[in-house]
């Protein structure tokens, strides 16, 4: 299993609107919507920082609970395998491919899609996957069942679920694929 992340070039990779204050995080949204406004980033509203930190906190709350180890509070985003669909969000886009083995999985929560619809009250269909964070060894069970949702429904017609997203707990080893040492 490979772990990927999308990202735009001149932003470089795993930078989060997240990781900064609320404020400045507004304002970085604020800038790539006037720099980037063919991007899948500028589409978003203007409380997409306070809904998104609401949901990492969901997504904590949950991964701890299942005794999911977390040394950062805002996790790094990366889904499983290749996803057709996220490689076209960026108008400079590009991508990181880590293979499973060089994490601490104990270290990742996964959700059978984007974390944000998986939890959202709108999302009422009734999917055993809906409103979950799993573990890895949990999230190989839901694959082996369900398989990867850009495989049946990379066009969304079937669902908000079009990739499996993960989320990276640590600074290990993202830190070597961020700063170019890998």
């Amino acid at each position: 299993m490979y772990l990927y992340h999308y990202f735009d070039k001149r932003s470089g990779p795993f930078r989060s609107v997240t990781q900064v204050p609320l404020e400045e995080g507004n304002s970085i949204l604020e800038q790539m919507k006037n720099e980037r406004p063919d991007s899948m980033c500028s589409k978003r509203d203007t409380d997409y920082i306070k809904k998104r930190s609401n949901c990492e906190a969901i997504l904590r709350k949950e991964f701890a609970s299942k005794g999911g180890m977390m040394d950062i509070a805002s996790p790094h985003y990366m889904v499983v395998e290749h996803s057709p669909w996220l490689s076209t969000w960026y108008e400079e886009g590009s991508f990181i491919k880590i293979p499973i083995e060089e994490f601490d999985t104990r270290k990742i929560s996964f959700t059978y899609g984007d974390s944000m619809p998986t939890f959202s009250p709108r999302v009422n269909d009734g999917k055993e996957y809906r409103r979950k964070v799993y573990t890895y060894e949990e999230i190989l069970e839901v694959i082996a069942k369900y398989g990867l949702p850009q495989d049946w429904n990379d066009d969304g017609a079937k669902g908000p679920e079009r990739y499996i997203e993960a989320h990276v707990w640590t600074d290990d080893p993202i830190r070597k694929y961020r700063d170019g040492t890998a």
